[in-house]
């Protein structure tokens, strides 16, 4: 391997990592980190020679791309049909092992952070979970140290009171989606009940191509109602457990139909939230493994 790439190479996974978690999308990610190749390479083997931390150098570099995808999609997502969540990513098992990580791309997480302002998140994301110093970030983002540290205490509060409640308990998880499967084969909607925090909420995202719904479903009960009804209408309707970003969850498939990955968040033995992705422009990073590191 050329000197060229290696140091780029050695954190391609780091940097697809935090544009990933900037933009929510596996799309967008790759797209920035191409670009922060193409700039990594036209630095020239002198100038890179005289980097003395590649690392931070490219994380800088991949801020301020992600920075500027930001910009363009915020408006794509303006016009979005529906409910707009991450696109979900089939993990390695690494990720799981990483509490820390696999909390920060769960689709939870995710869903909270597309809240943020960009400057916020690119500040949470590199702070939060990447540990990044205030005065790197301070460089990427053309700010002072103290202004970077205002915007990380302003989008830690943002986060903290919009965070759902969720444990990193992958065991409990995969436990709570079986039952959860049982119950939506047998139609029982008491059983759902019983499996959901009284105040769950159910986000579907079909993008307009898949059917779902417009608007977050509220509540337990007429969430089960909806869930016990899957049986009753695809009586055929195959599931598989599977990991999504760093955490379990379930592949539905249904003849003839987009399949919907969904994913849950869970507290207390209960599901807080359960979201299911099912635009299919999304699902194309569920079959294959997309290694994330920190």
């Amino acid at each position: 391997m050329s000197t060229v790439s290696d140091a780029f190479v050695r954190h391609r996974s780091l940097l697809f990592t935090v544009a990933y978690e900037m933009l929510g999308s596996a799309a967008d990610a790759e797209d920035v980190v191409q670009e922060t190749w193409l700039r990594w390479d036209a630095v020239g083997p002198d100038g890179r020679a005289e980097i003395r931390h590649p690392r931070a150098y490219l994380v800088r570099m991949v801020t301020r791309q992600a920075l500027n995808r930001m910009r363009t999609i915020s408006r794509q997502r303006e016009d979005y049909v529906g409910e707009w969540l991450p696109e979900p990513l089939l993990t390695t098992p690494d990720v799981a092992d990483d509490v820390e990580l696999a909390e920060s791309v769960s689709i939870a997480m995710l869903t909270v952070l597309e809240t943020l302002a960009p400057a916020e998140r690119a500040v949470f994301v590199l702070r939060e979970v990447f540990e990044v110093p205030h005065a790197e970030i301070a460089e990427a983002l053309g700010k002072t140290p103290a202004a970077v540290r205002q915007i990380a205490r302003r989008a830690r509060a943002h986060v903290d009171a919009r965070r759902p409640l969720m444990q990193p308990d992958t065991t409990g998880q995969r436990e709570l989606l079986e039952r959860t499967v049982a119950a939506m084969r047998a139609g029982d909607a008491d059983a759902l009940v019983e499996l959901l925090a009284p105040d769950v909420v159910m986000i579907a995202d079909g993008g307009g191509i898949a059917s779902a719904r417009l608007t977050p479903v509220h509540g337990a009960k007429t969430a089960a109602k909806l869930l016990s009804k899957l049986s009753q209408y695809t009586p055929d309707f195959i599931t598989r457990l599977t990991t999504i970003n760093g955490s379990p969850a379930l592949v539905l498939e249904v003849e003839g139909e987009w399949p919907t990955v969904m994913t849950v968040a869970v507290h207390e033995g209960k599901i807080t939230r359960i979201y299911g992705m099912r635009n299919p422009e999304k699902l194309t990073r569920v079959e294959r493994e997309t290694p994330l590191s920190r």
